[in-house]
């Protein structure tokens, strides 16, 4: 915890000293002018302060004073340097009573170049995650009910009803292959269970990957992000994927297995049945399959998302969704 709090300490005096051009601290011209863009982002947002920000998002929509949840965010990691450990929900209760006056957060920030780095890194990640969105239920007929919602439109990447554990071991170690640190967040469950679309997108990737087994990429509509979905089932890991399409937040797309660490196709040589699912933040597209991509630590999201988690029916042998999310910026 030492260790942390004195990075924190030394990123905010850097990004406080630094030009606009810092090696140091990683900002190459805070993202704002002659291409630079983000190289690095320490997701260190807890779930609590992520369920207060929400919360103040849902509260004001629609109002003169709406605050959206990742100017909030960006707010409070430009006052503790992306550190949340010490976070407690007054922080946030304290920014609305400054801003009741109507006065907006980005005028109250103290470290206005801290506040812009964190409002376009944590935009990235959780921009699209709140807004407008059509919620799609589906009776057990087959008949649809549509409602217009403003809210969290991702969901979980377990479907309700499925248990499952996790493991916090973002950034350890691996060695298959070649050694390299695990960058996404594993969730252990039983072979079959379905395996839901956290964000609607187009698929990217579908296919064998001999570290990742069969595994599904999904680009969001922005492009910024890529959310990798492996170790799916054997002999049938997808629900009609394929490259090209697109797919809504909150529909089965997979089932979860325990392929991969192998360059036989359709192999189990995975120990423990596990979804491995990792979010990777893209500014640029050298980073896609570049040296510096940028890896999301999803311990707190995953716990965030459960407020939302997709019931399924099982109809001729696959899995289907009761209840999905169509967003606006959907491409026809």
């Amino acid at each position: 915890m030492k260790k942390i709090v004195v990075f924190s300490l030394i990123f905010i005096l850097l990004t406080a000293l630094c030009s606009e051009d810092c090696s140091a601290c990683g900002m190459k011209n805070t993202v704002y002018a002659d291409g630079g863009y983000i190289k690095w982002i320490d997701f260190n947002v807890t779930y609590r302060a992520l369920c207060d920000a929400l919360k103040v998002d849902i509260e004001t929509h629609g109002s003169s004073n709406h605050v959206g949840w990742v100017e909030i965010l960006a707010y409070l990691a430009s006052r503790n340097g992306g550190n949340f450990s010490s976070y407690k929900s007054s922080d946030t209760k304290k920014l609305l009573e400054k801003i009741s006056d109507g006065s907006s957060v980005a005028s109250h920030v103290t470290n206005e170049k801290l506040y812009k780095y964190y409002l376009e890194a944590y935009g990235a990640i959780l921009g699209d995650m709140v807004g407008e969105y059509t919620e799609v239920r589906v009776a057990p007929d087959g008949s649809e009910t549509r409602t217009q919602e403003y809210g969290l439109r991702a969901f979980s990447p377990i479907a309700a009803g499925y248990y499952y554990g996790e493991c916090d071991d973002f950034g350890n170690a691996r060695s298959f292959g070649y050694k390299r640190q695990h960058l996404g967040h594993d969730l252990m469950g039983s072979v079959g269970t379905p395996v839901i679309a956290v964000e609607s997108g187009y698929v990217e990737a579908a296919g064998w990957n001999r570290f990742g087994g069969w595994r599904i990429g999904i680009r969001s509509f922005d492009g910024r992000r890529y959310y990798y979905y492996a170790h799916l089932r054997k002999n049938h890991p997808y629900n009609d994927i394929y490259e090209g399409k697109i797919v809504n937040a909150g529909e089965v797309i997979g089932y979860l297995g325990m392929t991969g660490y192998s360059s036989k196709e359709n192999t189990n040589n995975i120990r423990t049945p596990h979804l491995h699912w990792g979010l990777q933040i893209i500014f640029d597209s050298s980073q896609k399959e570049g040296w510096n991509q940028i890896w999301i630590d999803l311990y707190a999201l995953t716990r965030f998302l459960t407020a939302n988690r997709a019931p399924v029916y099982k109809k001729d042998g696959e899995y289907y969704s009761k209840v999905y999310f169509e967003y606006p910026e959907t491409p026809d």
